[in-house]
């Protein structure tokens, strides 16, 4: 069970494997199986069965992504960031390491 330092709508950058360097919003979370689903990251292509809602056929289909190999993104930096809890404006925020700015 990992820390889930990665939430919905988060934008992240892929540290390692073959999609190393993309980014993408992150569109579903699950903590227990330590895995996320990223918008156009790790995208296979799946045979769908026809139903009365999809036509079926080949499509691309974005696949979970383990959450050790996610970053949140710093867009002033332009790079991956580690993730600090702490206050501003005095609520409690995620603040990036690099910038000091809230997630």
């Amino acid at each position: 069970m990992a820390i889930a330092r990665i939430k919905k709508n988060d934008t992240v950058i892929v540290t390692s494997g073959t999609d190393a360097g993309k980014t993408g919003t992150v569109t579903s979370v699950d903590p227990k199986k330590g895995v996320a689903i990223v918008a156009g990251v790790n995208v296979h292509k799946k045979a769908m069965r026809r139903t009365e809602k999809t036509p079926g056929g080949i499509i691309d289909k974005e696949m979970p992504i383990r959450l050790c190999k996610l970053m949140p993104y710093d867009p002033d930096k332009k790079a991956g960031t580690r993730v600090k809890t702490g206050e501003k404006d005095g609520k409690k925020a995620r603040i990036s390491v690099k910038s000091g700015k809230a997630l």
